[in-house]
């Protein structure tokens, strides 16, 4: 799947969980990319309360796959 740009991020993906999470604000200086993902996973399944191996489980972790994290990273530590 080609991806575009959206409001100057890498796609709607990265701009949503960004935007949603907050993950540029000054809470998450010092989280790399791997950490920004894993509070994103957790923060989104568990207050969806989505059970393990549901279809929305999986849904939620491939809309996370498109999500640039590195560039969030990137964002939140300047």
């Amino acid at each position: 799947m080609e991806t575009q740009k959206y409001n100057g991020w890498t796609n709607f993906a990265t701009w949503k969980i960004n935007l949603e999470l907050g993950l540029c604000d000054g809470d998450f200086v010092g989280y790399d990319e791997e950490m920004l993902k894993e509070f994103a996973e957790e923060t989104i399944l568990e207050q969806g309360n989505v059970k393990e191996g549901s279809i929305a489980e999986g849904i939620i972790l491939n809309f996370l796959s498109d999500v640039n994290f590195q560039e969030i990273a990137k964002n939140a530590n300047e």
